[in-house]
Parts: structure tokens; C-alpha cells; sequence
């Protein structure tokens, strides 16, 4: 299997790692800055806290071209449109594994519905400099899997060969019948979790404020009223129908936990405030139409 993957950030530079160790054929495409980083060095990747770094020479690219059995593209939701543009030329399957909560339609607009598959990265880690650092258990674990799948629900030769592709390189794939719901209702829950904390200065910061958690539970309750279709998992359902009084000391609970405090959460960029508000306007488009 040939593969593209788009984009150099944490998530896309983890998976062409693990790809290029396990011997398939894929290439990395990067621009500017983080581009010239990679010729110069390779990929650099540092497991947690630790000093020693490893190199892997995963071949780069700065254009899609040729001819690939997969692209999967791997960028924040704001960046997808200009990404459309530069994928509508080509012919293989591309897999979005990104935060992405207005369903497959704009993009098998752009590129072609038949050409469109969905899912969701469950790595984690941060940029250092150039080298990324990566959580291993959440990357490997066999408790977060990396769910993907067709928009309409089918279980396809593609689809399966893909998962294949992705267990063989250590990546824990899974197939799921329901991504595009699956992804409405993680950003349903993301972008208000996500906005508030950026407005009280952290997780801890909004933990301490019982208003604020209160506030953001609300939001989530209708984000997951207004969407089309059940919530996925479907445990998230349980955050319309328990107790307030109850939901909110657990909210409060995760928010001062490991977890929260070392996840993305606390990351203020301007890349990710545009990616929530870009999830958010997608959101809106649900509560506009009623949830129809």
C-alpha cells in the first residue's frame, strides 16, 4: 500500500512514523518552516519527558502527486478547504482523520463522494521545538482506538485493508459503522468543553469554577439535542439525561485530572481557537435547522 499523509503536525508525523517503521510505502507532505525542519533532520520523535530522541527518515513531499492507494490528511478543521483544492486533481481514497463535525458531504463535493472516508486520530503529544513528543499508551493502547470508516456506514474491502494497514504498523484502528455521527457528537461535546476553558484560563481554572462547568454542560446538552442523529458513543446520551447535580462535580473531577491538564486542552494557539470556532459554526448550522 502507497500512502500520503497529509500533514506534519503531531498527529500526522506519528502515523507516517509508525507506517514508514512497518515497512509500508507512505510519504509525509510538510510546508514551510515545519518542511525545511524535516529535510534537514528527518522526524524527530521523544516519548514523554525523556532526552533521547529518534530519528526516523520518513520520505517528504511539499505537493501531492503521483499516484497513491490512500491519502489520509491529518490538519485542523479550518485548514481542510485549501487542502480540498489540492486533492481535487487526484484519484485515491482519502481518509480525514480530524476533527470534523459538518458530515462528508462539502467534502465529497470538493473531491468526489465515492473518494471520502472519516475518522478520528486518539494520539496524542505536543511539538518541542522540531521533535514531537508523544504519549505512547494513548497512541498504542488497546483501550483508545483510532475509529474510522465509510460515510455511509458499510464495511468495505478499503476500509477493512486500511484497519489492516494500521493495526500491522501498531496503530490500535478499529472500524466504526457510525463515524460521521461519532464525529458530530465528539465535537458537540469538544467545542463548548474546549471554548470554556480558553475563556477561564485552563482546566483547573474552569474546574474551580462550578458557574462556568454549569454553563458549559448547557451548551453541550443542546449541541447534542440539535444533532441529527443519536449520539455516538452512545454513553454521551447520559449527558442530557443525568442530574445536573451530579454531572457537574464529574466534570469538575476530569478537569482537574491528569488527563485534562496534559491534554490539548490547555493549548491557547491561535490554531486551536480557530479550529473551534470553525467546529462551532458547523455546530450552529445543527441548532439553525432545528436538528433536522
Amino acid at each position: 500500500m502507497k500512502l500520503l499523509v497529509y500533514g506534519a503536525g503531531v498527529t500526522g508525523t506519528l502515523f507516517a512514523s509508525r507506517l514508514h517503521e512497518a515497512g509500508l510505502d507512505v510519504s509525509l507532505l510538510a510546508r514551510g518552516e515545519r518542511l525545511a525542519a524535516l529535510r534537514r533532520h528527518g522526524v524527530q520523535l521523544a516519548e514523554g519527558d525523556s532526552p533521547t530522541v529518534r530519528r526516523v527518515p520518513v520520505p517528504v513531499v511539499d505537493h501531492p502527486a503521483g499516484e497513491y492507494d490512500l491519502i489520509a490528511v491529518f490538519v485542523r478543521t479550518h485548514q481542510v478547504d485549501a487542502v480540498l483544492e489540492s486533492l481535487a486533481g487526484l484519484e485515491a481514497p482519502v481518509l480525514f482523520l480530524l476533527n470534523w463535525a459538518a458530515g462528508p458531504e462539502p467534502l465529497g463535493a470538493a473531491i468526489g463522494h465515492e473518494r471520502v472516508l472519516l475518522g478520528f486520530p486518539t494520539d496524542g503529544g505536543t511539538m518541542d521545538g522540531d521533535v514531537v513528543r508523544y504519549r505512547a499508551a494513548n497512541f498504542t493502547t488497546r483501550r483508545v482506538a483510532t475509529p474510522i470508516g465509510e460515510p455511509d456506514g458499510r464495511t468495505t474491502p478499503r476500509l477493512e485493508r486500511i484497519v489492516r494497514a494500521f493495526r500491522t504498523a501498531g496503530i490500535n484502528a478499529k472500524a466504526q459503522p457510525r463515524m460521521d455521527a461519532w464525529l458530530k457528537t465528539h465535537a458537540a461535546f469538544e467545542v463548548p468543553l474546549g471554548q470554556a476553558v480558553h475563556t477561564a484560563g485552563g482546566p483547573v481554572a474552569l474546574a474551580d469554577d462550578p458557574n462556568a462547568v454549569r454553563a458549559m454542560l448547557h451548551v453541550v446538552r443542546q449541541n447534542l439535542t440539535a444533532l441529527p442523529t443519536p449520539p455516538v458513543p452512545r454513553a454521551f446520551a447520559a449527558l442530557r439525561t443525568l442530574p445536573e447535580g451530579l454531572l457537574v462535580p464529574l466534570l469538575r473531577r476530569f478537569l482537574r485530572s491528569p488527563t485534562a491538564v496534559h491534554s490539548g486542552l490547555s493549548d491557547a494557539s491561535p490554531s486551536t481557537v480557530a479550529e473551534l470556532d470553525r467546529l462551532a459554526e458547523q455546530m450552529r448550522a445543527y441548532a439553525t435547522a432545528g436538528g433536522r
